[in-house]
């Protein structure tokens, strides 16, 4: 059976909490990325992975040393998975940019990027979240 990681990093709580139920809904492992290395990416078939937006589209600040260590990985026949989160009332020009910064450090890596992104909104749309997340994992063929 292929082995499914989720790796978020979250500040406030609110995509740790995502991470932990897209795990859930498919039998997998969720990392904190402050923890993530070479040997985890290697040992895992599909990679998930997620982070919240701060100020201007930013990545949650453990991503930076997260990006190097993907960036840095081979992941030739693996599949890869993108989520964030964010609040599109406040910030709607840069809503789930760090989404976007993650799937920048995973097109170089050799890695098949599969799925939608999936940008969640647990600020201003909470009830629309389980709705949204069974959606896409189920989408992903994982």
């Amino acid at each position: 059976m292929a082995k499914t990681i989720v790796v978020f990093g979250s500040t406030t709580g609110t995509c740790e909490d995502l991470a932990g139920r897209i795990a859930a809904k498919l039998g997998a492992e969720a990392v904190n990325v402050a923890d993530l290395n070479a040997a985890t990416l290697a040992d895992a078939d599909n990679i998930i992975l997620g982070s919240s937006t701060w100020g201007e589209g930013d990545l949650q600040d453990d991503w930076y040393q997260g990006v190097d260590v993907v960036k840095a990985a081979d992941l030739k026949g693996k599949k890869v998975a993108l989520f964030g989160c964010g609040d599109k009332e406040s910030y709607p020009d840069t809503f789930c940019g760090a989404v976007d910064k993650l799937k920048e450090a995973v097109e170089a890596t050799g890695a098949e990027i599969v799925g939608e992104e999936l940008k969640l909104d647990e600020m201003n749309e909470p009830d629309q979240t389980d709705a949204k997340i069974d959606a896409w994992t189920a989408s992903l063929g994982f």
